[in-house]
């Protein structure tokens, strides 16, 4: 976690992920670049005023303000902590956030959310649930600060094939923060397994992947969304890792995925990594 990439609209969750990225930079001695990105306005040409000078005064506010909080946000928050640069860019968001990590070949992307509910999470959903689809490089997304420690971390598992990349990606993280490692099946009826056979699965798994100081869990559950939440609480976990395949279009639609609705609804920090 050398390079840590936050996207900032200046609000509230955008302030809590760059607290967080601050602790992260300053475990790791890495640096942090903060980003935000202007959606150019769509301008219409009138008699009084031309559409290219709007955007043009538009655009020229708007990176000058953005500026201006960069400025305010390190003074408050990192002052005597790590490397912090910062990018404007102009375009969508989400895409101009995934071009921004690849060309600079980050490492993490640590991103506020608010979360979102209903028939507007479905239609319209978040940046942050987008990033979570769509991006390559592993996420953690925020809603809330907090200082303390990352002591448990929970391993949602589903008894998939190929998940040996995944493994790793959270090997790796359990042991940047020195946390067990939660490792749990969510038993649903409509996938339902009898526990002797998924306890065997789960320890096997462990075993294939060498996992170290974890605990094997299965939780029933009426879905995996809440099964997960409802385990994380009884665990009392400061962060959710979790894989997801970063389904599109209509596939998205109609099966959806559980790490971002996991993104939306749950309280702690959520490390996702796409593994397709």
């Amino acid at each position: 976690m050398k390079k840590i990439l936050v996207p900032c609209d200046f609000s509230e969750s955008a302030t809590n992920a760059f607290r967080f990225a601050i602790d992260l930079a300053n475990e790791s001695d890495g640096q942090v670049i903060l980003l935000h990105v202007i959606e150019l306005p769509v301008m219409y040409d009138t008699m009084l005023m031309p559409s290219l000078s709007l955007e043009e005064v538009y655009l020229k506010d708007s990176k000058e303000s953005a500026l201006k909080n960069f400025s305010k946000m390190k003074a408050k928050w990192a002052k005597e902590g790590p490397k912090i640069t910062w990018e404007v860019a102009y375009g969508p968001t989400a895409s101009s956030i995934i071009n921004m990590a690849q060309e600079n070949k980050v490492d993490l992307i640590v991103m506020g959310t608010r979360g979102a509910s209903g028939l507007k999470e479905i239609i319209v959903g978040s940046n942050t649930e987008k990033i979570v689809r769509l991006s390559s490089v592993p996420m953690i997304a925020i809603k809330k600060y907090s200082k303390g420690a990352i002591k448990n971390i929970v391993f949602p598992n589903a008894l998939q094939e190929e998940e040996e990349v995944l493994a790793t990606q959270v090997k790796k993280l359990q042991d940047f923060f020195k946390a067990k490692l939660h490792i749990v099946y969510i038993n649903t009826p409509s996938n339902f397994k009898r526990d002797l056979e998924t306890r065997q699965l789960l320890n096997g798994f462990a075993k294939r992947y060498m996992f170290r100081d974890f605990t094997i869990n299965i939780f029933n559950d009426i879905n995996q969304e809440s099964g997960l939440t409802n385990f994380a609480k009884e665990v009392k976990a400061d962060m959710v890792a979790m894989g997801t395949h970063g389904r599109t279009g209509l596939a998205h639609l109609m099966s959806g995925s559980i790490a971002e609705d996991v993104v939306n609804h749950i309280e702690c920090p959520i490390w996702t990594y796409k593994t397709k």
